[in-house]
């Protein structure tokens, strides 16, 4: 076991009980460690008994360890809470590692069960659902499937019947589109004519394979709404639809999306934003982009990862085209880095800007740029520059004396 690497995440002791035990001890020869976000709230007052029995009755035999991460407004709370539950705890006075897990783990709701391998890696954000479905823990750890387990092998080819195999959409330059949607959803009724319009027109030709997983209600409605799209299909009630909504998070339809085909490896997952935006294909597969123009492309990510905005709405040509030239190669750098880090800018008012305004508190737009760092994770923080200019030494600066914490936090409101 990687003790070092759940060291870093959840600081040298916890608590057991009353008592104050080292990480490292507690966490040793454990196949999983589940973080349990919870407090007294509703929901997580009837997760938690079932949690608990499941964990004394079958996940602490088998290796499973969980450790409470409390959302509690006051100790009081945390320490009655506690009192029922059956396994480890964080400290309650380590508010900074509670709020660097929920930032990391883009914790929104609770309770929230993250499953954490031996090693200290992710295995899934979703472990409410799996303990859920395996409440003996037989799949323990619950290692989700592969993109290409979860997609399986064979498609619905219309509705008569015919199937086409997984090897013949797979390969290098190919593209496959996932297309959540159901009849019975509006949203989805609207966008499918558009998006079947721009798959016959070009994106087939861009060696787009798209898929839809439904979440029709019947298999009549499934027929009838299938019957008017031009690609593939998984069986409606096929448990991959639930593989597969789980492995991409996907809360709402419609949702389009894009995975390499070669590799399976996600490439967007706003295909639904693209395809109104590019219906004729110009940039697909849509490739995240590095530095980002929310106005044109939307503020994507931006509720779950922290993120530079450059405010220029009121801004000349000459000096929004300065700004962009030295913001790219640090939104490239980033990228290439892997950081935790959106980069976006805003030439126009036009899109999110007036609300970001609202709640930062900017004002109105300046000819000056003005940059502010939105941490919304960190429970809606946020930072503002001093800068007026945008310039590679005043954008490291910055994003420097973030990470140092050397700036002032704000609450967005």
């Amino acid at each position: 076991m990687s003790s070092t690497a759940l060291m870093e995440l959840l600081g040298a002791k916890l608590q057991k009980g009353k008592e104050t035990i080292d990480t490292a001890d507690a966490l040793k020869g454990k196949v999983g460690v589940a973080l349990y976000s919870a407090h007294w709230c509703p929901p997580c007052r009837g997760f938690t008994p079932k949690l608990a029995e499941w964990y004394t009755k079958s996940y602490k035999a088998k290796g499973l360890e969980v450790v409470f991460v409390s959302s509690d407004r006051d100790e009081g709370a945390f320490d009655e809470y506690y009192a029922e539950q059956p396994w480890l705890s964080l400290p309650y006075a380590a508010r900074d590692i509670k709020a660097k897990l929920s930032k990391k783990f883009k914790v929104n709701g609770i309770p929230s069960l993250v499953i954490l391998g031996p090693d200290g890696e992710t295995i899934t954000t979703d472990g409410r659902a799996a303990v859920s479905d395996d409440p003996t823990g037989e799949r323990l750890p619950w290692k989700p499937p592969t993109f290409w387990e979860a997609l399986g092998d064979t498609f619905l080819q219309g509705t008569e019947g015919e199937t086409v195999d997984v090897d013949d959409i797979k390969g290098e330059g190919k593209y496959i589109g996932l297309y959540f949607s159901a009849h019975w959803c509006p949203p989805c009724r609207a966008f499918t004519p558009a998006l079947a319009k721009a798959y016959k027109e070009s994106l087939k030709a861009k060696n787009l394979q798209i898929i839809f997983v439904s979440s029709d209600k019947s298999q009549a409605e499934f027929k009838e709404y299938y019957d008017t799209m031009p690609w593939l299909a998984i069986p409606n009630g096929d448990k991959r639809k639930g593989l597969l909504s789980s492995r991409f998070g996907v809360s709402g339809i419609p949702t389009l999306v894009i995975v390499d085909g070669a590799t399976g490896e996600t490439i967007n997952t706003n295909g639904t934003g693209k395809v109104r935006s590019d219906p004729t294909g110009a940039e697909f597969p849509w490739v995240p982009k590095a530095l980002v123009d929310m106005t044109e492309d939307g503020p994507d990510g931006i509720n779950e990862t922290t993120s530079l905005c450059v405010m220029m709405e009121g801004c000349d040509a000459a000096c929004v085209s300065a700004a962009v030239a030295a913001l790219e190669p640090v939104a490239e750098a980033a990228k290439k880095a892997k950081e935790d880090l959106l980069i976006f800018y805003a030439p126009k008012a036009e899109g999110p800007t007036e609300q970001i305004r609202k709640l930062t508190k900017l004002g109105e737009p300046s000819a000056k740029p003005q940059m502010v760092l939105l941490d919304i994770p960190d429970e809606g923080g946020y930072y503002v520059s001093p800068a007026t200019e945008v310039t590679a030494e005043t954008v490291s600066g910055f994003l420097e004396a973030y990470k140092a914490k050397a700036l002032e936090r704000q609450q967005l409101g």
